[in-house]
């Protein structure tokens, strides 16, 4: 079974040149990986080990019109995290030579790697979280993971998905205990 270690999600146009040099950069033979999430809109990928035992996968997959989502995928040991950096310069190196633009990358090292949700339009129904705060926590600590995150996110990311939590129309309603926290978090950095 193949599980992701790094997604970087993209989107713009490119020309088969422009596809065929971003393949040639990734080292990626042409043909969908057969296994493993998305594996459906693969187009091109490259299997390989990494020096510490770990088996991975290197994989360039289309989403829609021009999305294009670079992933490294992993089986059995997960990789060092010197190969998920490595890869995270190489995706991020392609995709600016290919012209096109970064969306998210998963797990997020930086404030632009992380995705946020656009504000609804006025007059647009209510997000998820309405004006109810539905999560039982009191500790900042205990919401990272409800964020996506883990607990060992970068500052600089956890910092963006927290002043997103705080822009809801749900967030007068957390516990105080819990927005005083954000707040001196936020003081913090």
């Amino acid at each position: 079974m193949l599980w992701p270690a790094l997604r970087a999600l993209s989107r713009g146009d490119l020309t088969s040149d422009q596809l065929q040099t971003l393949l040639t950069e990734l080292e990626l033979e042409e043909g969908p990986r057969t296994e493993g999430p998305g594996a459906a809109s693969s187009l091109a990928h490259r299997a390989f080990n990494d020096g510490s035992g770990s088996s991975l996968v290197l994989d360039l997959a289309r989403v829609g019109e021009s999305g294009w989502v670079l992933a490294l995928f992993y089986s059995g040991r997960r990789p060092t995290p010197d190969t998920v950096e490595e890869h995270r310069a190489l995706f991020r190196r392609a995709m600016d030579q290919a012209g096109l633009t970064l969306v998210e990358i998963t797990p997020a090292a930086t404030a632009d790697e992380v995705l946020l949700t656009p504000a609804p339009p006025a007059g647009a129904p209510q997000d998820a979280l309405g004006t109810h705060w539905p999560l039982p926590y009191e500790e900042l600590d205990r919401v990272w993971h409800h964020l996506g995150l883990r607990p060992d996110a970068p500052r600089e990311v956890k910092e963006v998905k927290l002043r997103e939590l705080m822009s809801t129309p749900a967030w007068p309603q957390a516990p105080e205990a819990l927005r005083r926290q954000a707040e001196d978090f936020l003081r913090a950095g």
